[in-house]
């Protein structure tokens, strides 16, 4: 340890095989690294791990702890030490290139070329770029073309003017009928409003609005005008804060376990033209202001900022460059920290749900895996649907379907049907039915089937299924089984034995909780249909007291109870003066109890 230097800079872990298992910066190398190896055992494990790996150790010295952490930076994206911290950000962003050539295009992109174009960004969000390139579009005619619109070419007339020159999108520079310079000054104010200097576009704009105007020119400035309120528009939409606050980066951290969240704002004229959010995942026990500093030096470098102020909520040892730290107590600039914070906050809170989503995921596969071997079904059933049939003593016969995606109820989806081919008792021509008709339908609409049916009820149910499928040419395309509510067999059709499984498997809990759900859906719907009828058959027998009549007074009072408490004026504005006497007469005479 004697031979390290006490100086700033940076410090290389190598294993065994001679790879890069760590970088870290230092401002006296010598204390940075002996600190490991005077550690506890029992304090830290994971960097035990790491100390136990080392093999050799090789440094950099550089001027001071500055230049110590840009060059870490640049040593960490080089080489991806294991043991280095992580930061999730390995997404291709958009950039707004304005092309290097005559008559500039201007246009989304993910690739930079190094040929001298300019490019504005990245945009971590595909909403802004494109509503500043629409806002472009609005303000100026631009080319889209990718002609070479050299001098020589134009003037030998190789090009012809296109639609878009009729549609008012192009001045037509392709046949000469817009100068170079008219164009190039449209550039100058675009690359303004990219660089979010909005102020300096409308300052312009104004000043040509009055010329126009002093020159007569009332449809010109009137044009101008426009501009200006749609640049006014955006400017409202984008402007939080204090529009002297200029050129600017904001930068907030969130702490949770291993895993840490940083927002980045960049704020120009009060407006903040970029967000972005990075997860680092530690991997070892670092130094948090040392985590939030890497994350600040390696956004920065992405974005390619020039910021000369840094706003963050506590003090850093690091420098960064010219750039100045402040940490704001109050006013505007608080506010801005404060609403980083919140994004912060925000990001950290999406990123839980997504984990969670994906273990949920993970155990929905296993599941319907499971499943997919018990049942031995050719496909996993990712599309499940079950049927249950209700009655009352034969009373309002109705059947239910509800449908299972990805192992979730996909409620939208859930079907009532009301049992029309027979009245009475009978689940099994109540299944046979239903089954038909929900088939057919899918069927002759070409939506998708589901890879298994269920069906709430034991061999007599399932053939009737069966044969509804095999008259609508599905067998083989639809996996059917029962399952008897008592001892929860499973039933296939035409085998005589039926399949046990445990009643701990994960597969019996769904099939069950399935069966559950479709019965729950069918009395729901029996019971409000029982409900209604009873309450129908109250006053349905009196003569002149129809169906369309008896709809109205239930919508209007809800119940017979409330009908019954109606006094004469409010039965006659519902249903008119002579069914109102009816039922008024009904009442007196006890024909409704």
């Amino acid at each position: 340890m004697a031979v390290l230097p006490g100086k700033p800079g940076v410090y290389q872990f190598l294993d065994k095989s001679g790879n890069i298992i760590y970088i870290g910066k230092a401002k006296d190398l010598r204390k940075r690294v002996k600190s490991y190896f005077t550690l506890s055992k029992d304090e830290n494990y994971k960097t035990n791990v790491l100390i136990s790996k080392i093999n050799d150790i090789k440094y950099v010295i550089v001027e001071n702890e500055s230049d110590a952490l840009l060059l870490e930076n640049n040593l960490i994206k080089k080489h991806l030490p294991k043991y280095n911290v992580l930061l999730k950000d390995d997404k291709t962003f958009p950039w707004i290139c304005i092309k290097k050539e005559r008559f500039p295009r201007v246009y989304l992109t993910r690739k930079i070329d190094k040929d001298g174009s300019e490019y504005f960004g990245p945009y971590t969000s595909s909403m802004m770029i494109r509503t500043l390139l629409d806002l472009v579009r609005q303000l100026y005619s631009l080319r889209n073309c990718n002609y070479n619109l050299t001098k020589e070419n134009i003037k030998k007339r190789k090009y012809k003017i296109c639609l878009e020159y009729h549609l008012g999108n192009c001045k037509g520079p392709c046949e000469n009928l817009q100068s170079e310079e008219d164009y190039n000054n449209t550039i100058k104010q675009i690359k303004q409003i990219l660089k979010g200097n909005l102020q300096n576009v409308l300052i312009y704009l104004k000043d040509l609005m009055n010329q126009f105007a002093s020159n007569y020119k009332f449809e010109e400035a009137e044009l101008i005008k426009r501009k200006m309120e749609i640049l006014e528009k955006f400017k409202s939409k984008s402007t939080i804060v204090n529009p002297n606050i200029n050129n600017v980066d904001v930068f907030s951290i969130i702490d949770e376990g291993n895993t840490s969240y940083v927002n980045y704002f960049k704020v120009i004229n009060g407006a903040i033209i970029q967000s972005h959010n990075v997860e680092i995942l530690k991997r070892i026990e670092e130094d948090r202001k040392e985590l939030f500093a890497l994350a600040i030096v390696q956004t920065r470098e992405r974005f390619e900022s020039d910021s000369s102020l840094i706003i963050v909520p506590f003090k850093l040892n690091e420098s960064f460059g010219n750039a100045r730290i402040i940490i704001p107590q109050k006013g505007d600039k608080k506010r801005l920290l404060d609403l980083s914070m919140r994004n912060a906050r925000n990001y950290q809170r999406e990123r839980n749900e997504q984990k969670e989503n994906a273990k949920t995921d993970t155990k929905t596969d296993r599941i319907l895996l499971k499943i997919k071997q018990d049942l031995r079904l050719k496909e996993t059933p990712y599309h499940i649907e079950c049927f249950d049939s209700s009655n009352i003593q034969g009373y309002n016969p109705v059947a239910s379907c509800v449908v299972f995606k990805n192992a979730r109820p996909s409620k939208k989806e859930y079907r009532h049907f009301n049992v029309k081919t027979f009245k009475g008792i009978n689940d099994v021509a109540s299944t046979e039915e239903v089954v038909y008709r929900r088939y057919k339908r899918l069927r002759d609409e070409n939506q998708s089937l589901p890879q298994l049916v269920i069906v709430d009820g034991g061999k007599g149910q399932l053939n009737a299924a069966l044969k509804s499928i095999e008259k609508l040419n599905l067998k083989g395309k639809i996996a059917l089984i029962g399952i008897a509510k008592r001892l929860e067999n499973i039933f296939f059709p035409k085998d005589p034995i039926p399949l046990y499984l445990n009643k701990n498997s994960e597969s019996l809990k769904l099939i069950q909780s399935i069966r559950n759900e479709a019965h729950r859906f069918g009395i729901t719907f029996h019971r409000n249909k029982r409900l209604k009828s009873t309450l129908y058959s109250e006053i349905e027998n009196i003569p002149g007291i129809g169906s369309k009549t008896i709809k109205t007074l239930f919508e209007y009072f809800g119940d017979i109870k409330s009908i019954k408490k109606a006094n004469r004026d409010q039965l006659v504005d519902v249903i008119g003066r002579k069914k109102a006497e009816i039922l008024l007469n009904a009442f007196q005479h006890r024909e409704i109890r």
